[in-house]
């Protein structure tokens, strides 16, 4: 069986060769006809390989640093890379030409700002975005390990579709590099909290998103593309900006940019003065503090390197945009120029020109090589000023600045009508997350000049004065947002300049500027006798402006020179603390000094005089904003302004209790303290007693009756249907009252004033909350008990109960705790009376019966 299979396996083998290989003739054949092909004419090979030029056939040519060909049929775009670019870094920046605010995008918001690198891959091309947060001494081992644990970030990677080898060129699409969020991401993300009513765009359109232009230049080039999101079925359309919230448009600018290769002299950071940087942590250093941030200033250099006082090579050029009102143009143009006295002392004369955009430019305020001061009116105003910058961020050196102004902010129109004083609500919003350069002073200074204008009508200024007092704050605005695209960051500290009596003196305040800098939110200053009332505004940069231009402008060789200028930071006019140091909202920071909406030395005195103002405006104002045959809607705008200027003035006085003093000085720094010293006894206790009396006694709102039944606003179509239009007093003065609790009783005021004990508080936790309950209570908890009363006492017995029980005591140490339970004790028994009136009566059944089952719940 075994032999009978083998024999049958060897003739199969046999019968397949046999088949499948040809015989001696059959190959002699082959041969044959292959030594006559060799003799015949060869047959031109076809080349497969895709032409450059015929593939933009039909196209438009942009030459510049990039060149991109646009189909003149689809609009299909098509971008060549030269063999010299690849390997080589560039600078990527993005900016919205237009959108909608509900979408954290309008005109000027400056986006993303990084280097990339283009490099090949085989038969594809990526861009690759670079990360400059380390940095690595060359002359370091470690420098060898550069690259470990980072990860860099492949933006795109196209594929191929030409290239010229003889000049050395590629061509890829580049829809998918600009039709899609590939370098920048536009859409905002979604946010923890939000609602299911709240705007969201749709999903990007691919069909309606375009190309809008190209402009292209020999070291840029800039891509102007309309992004369309598409949501078929949207609950929320949006504010009167968006035409149709199912389609909603966000124009933004790309700029690919070359990397400037200059000899720019990079220059960094240091606590003790304020100015934007790009952080950098040196990998290879052994100290305490690695950092090599890099300072954000341009790039100036002495024509004459000699002279104590040059021109630069190149000064930093303004253009003010032609749509620009006529009657302005001259106001900011000074404004702007002030800062060439601060670069004066740096040694640079006209370091800043400012020339005005003629109406025939044949360039718009979204070229990148113009820096333009620039005026829209939004339907939905996210600022008033705004002056971002971008910037080399390899070295830090700006390259291109704006400056936007909202026209809304310098009319009588008010845009947050229902904001009574807390403007940290605005600032801390989804809009700030994103952009980290927000800047709210419009919106402040608008507060302040509508608060100025109730001032001059209550004295019966002249339309002259009112101008000129106008004109102030449009200039302090400018010289704010030009410090900004000059490198600088807010300094709320700046307010302690002056004392009270020479902020009133108007021969002192003459042509000085009101504060250390105009990079404050400064109160206005107004005088307590109007006859010696000075400036309302800075009409000139401060002397910390000075000093901080001096440390990121002087030229020097050694860092001898800079620290002898770093030196001069602890100068009273030097002082500095930003937006991460002020105490706007209630919780926030230590130091007192570092706060918005405050002026003066006195903080404390100077917030009594504006409330006292207030007071006496209050009595007159529906005479001054009451005009036959029109409504009552700029009475009633206001009010507002001057309860909010109230609450801010209140929010001030509030920061001094539990506050510490910081000083940033270097250790054995010459005119240094110590870095932390507490608020003295004197002034927290000071603070409390203002308190009692102007934010919780039973008369600190003494608002006329007769004022209040005129309070209406003008009805628009249908806009009451929200709610009803009545004004909501109580409510808003609790708002108040509440805002300055928040602060008072907050988990980290508390835990300072117990930590601080052990380094020179001499104000205990149980001093300090018996004498907070008995401004709330002892007034008039015996008698009868006013409405406002009512609302606050019940509020703090909230607080307490907080304090004591629920999600949010776990964040009360244990001192606050007991001092709770000692104070609703207290209240317990000062409520026990029967006396006043039925509505006192109820509302003490009402007090003790929180503060029983409170006590009764406590573990």
């Amino acid at each position: 069986m075994i032999q009978r299979t083998k024999k049958l396996l060897f003739t199969t083998v046999l019968l397949i060769a046999a088949v499948t290989w040809p015989g001696q003739d059959v190959l002699a054949q082959r041969k044959k006809k292959a030594d006559t092909a060799t003799t015949t004419a060869p047959v031109e090979k076809k080349d497969d390989k895709k032409k450059i030029d015929d593939l933009v056939k039909g196209h438009k040519k942009h030459e510049g640093l990039f060149t991109f060909y646009q189909d003149t049929t689809s609009g299909e775009l098509k971008m060549l890379v030269s063999k010299d670019q690849i390997g080589k870094e560039f600078i990527y920046f993005s900016q919205v030409a237009d959108g909608v605010t509900e979408a954290s995008s309008f005109r000027g918001a400056y986006g993303d700002n990084k280097i990339f690198k283009i490099e090949r891959y085989f038969n594809r091309i990526e861009f690759v975005a670079q990360n400059n947060a380390h940095y690595f001494d060359p002359e370091n081992p470690l420098s060898k390990s550069a690259d470990a644990n980072i990860s860099k970030g492949i933006m795109a990677s196209a594929k191929i579709e030409a290239e010229d080898a003889e000049n050395g060129l590629l061509l890829i699409k580049a829809d998918n590099l600009f039709l899609k969020e590939t370098f920048s991401q536009i859409k905002p993300p979604a946010f923890p909290g939000e609602g299911p009513t709240s705007f969201k765009l749709g999903s990007l359109d691919s069909e309606k998103t375009k190309v809008l232009a190209v402009r292209n230049y020999e070291k840029n080039t800039d891509l102007a593309i309309e992004y369309v999101y598409n949501n078929p079925s949207v609950l929320n359309g949006g504010s009167s900006a968006v035409t149709d919230g199912r389609n909603v448009s966000i124009k933004v600018y790309h700029s690919l940019i070359e990397l400037p290769d200059n000899g720019y002299s990079p220059r960094y950071d240091d606590p003790r003065v304020g100015y934007f940087t790009t952080q950098v942590t040196d990998m290879t250093s052994s100290g305490p503090t690695p950092y090599k941030d890099l300072v954000h200033r341009w790039d100036l250099r002495k024509k004459d390197p000699n002279a104590a006082l040059s021109e630069p090579v190149e000064p930093i050029v303004w253009w003010i945009e032609n749509s620009t009102p006529h009657e302005w143009r001259e106001t900011i143009k000074s404004a702007v120029l002030e800062w060439n006295k601060a670069f004066e002392k740096a040694g640079f004369k006209n370091a800043v020109v400012v020339n005005i955009q003629p109406d025939d430019a044949d360039w718009d305020a979204g070229d990148i090589r113009y820096n333009v001061l620039r005026w829209t009116s939004s339907p939905n105003p996210p600022f008033g000023g705004y002056g971002p910058s971008f910037v080399n961020p390899r070295t830090g050196q700006i390259l291109g600045a704006d400056i936007m102004l909202e026209y809304v902010y310098h009319t009588n129109r008010v845009v947050y009508d229902k904001l009574f004083g807390d403007e940290s609500a605005i600032e801390n919003g989804q809009w700030n997350m994103q952009h980290g350069h927000f800047c709210m002073a419009g919106a402040h200074l608008q507060n302040n000049m509508m608060f100025g204008q109730a001032f001059l009508r209550a004295h019966g200024a002249s339309d002259y004065e009112m101008e000129g007092m106008k004109k102030e704050a449009m200039s302090e605005l400018l010289m704010h947002e030009v410090g900004h695209t000059l490198g600088l960051n807010h300094n709320m500290k700046a307010s302690q300049l002056f004392s009270p009596a020479q902020l009133g003196d108007k021969d002192f305040i003459q042509g000085k500027a009101l504060s250390g800098s105009v990079m404050d939110y400064l109160s206005i200053n107004l005088a307590k006798d109007k006859a010696n009332q000075g400036h309302y505004f800075s009409t000139t940069v401060g002397p910390y402006d000075v000093w901080a231009i001096q440390f990121g402008y002087t030229p020097v060789t050694s860092k001898k020179e800079l620290d002898a200028i770093l030196a001069l930071s602890t100068k009273p006019e030097h002082t500095f603390g930003n937006d991460a140091d002020d105490m706007r909202s209630p919780g926030k920071a230590i130091d007192p000094r570092v706060m918005i909406g405050d002026l003066s030395s006195d903080q404390i005195g100077y917030s009594i005089h504006m409330m006292e103002t207030i007071k006496k405006l209050m009595g007159g104002i529906k005479e001054k904003y009451s005009t036959e045959g029109e409504s009552y809607q700029e009475l009633a705008q206001a009010y507002n302004i001057l309860m909010g200027q109230y609450a801010t003035a209140g929010g001030v006085i509030s920061r001094f209790v539990a506050g510490v003093y910081v000083d940033r000085a270097m250790a054995g720094q010459e005119g240094a303290t110590q870095p932390y010293t507490p608020v003295s006894l004197q002034d927290q206790k000071r603070a409390v007693a203002t308190l009692s009396k102007y934010m919780f006694a039973p008369n600190a709102y003494d608002i006329p009756n007769d004022l209040i039944n005129h309070l209406a606003r003008q009805r628009r179509g249908f806009n009451f249907m929200s709610g009803t239009e009545d004004p909501k007093i109580h409510q808003q003065v609790l708002g108040s009252q509440r805002s300055v609790l928040a602060h008072l009783t907050h988990p980290n005021t508390l835990q300072r004033m117990v930590d601080s004990e052990l380094y020179g508080n001499e104000y205990n936790m149980a001093t300090y909350m018996s004498d907070l309950t008995k401004a709330i209570f002892d007034a008039d908890i015996n008698g009868n008990v006013n409405s406002f009363r009512q609302n606050l006492q019940l509020e703090y017995v909230n607080t307490l109960k907080s304090m004591v029980m629920g999600a949010t005591s776990a964040r009360f140490n244990h001192m606050a705790k007991s001092a709770a339970l000692y104070n609703l004790n207290y209240i317990r028994s000062k409520a026990a009376n029967a006396n006043g009136n039925i509505a006192s009566k109820a509302h003490k059944d009402h007090v003790k019966l929180l503060v029983e089952n409170t006590l009764k719940e406590v573990k």
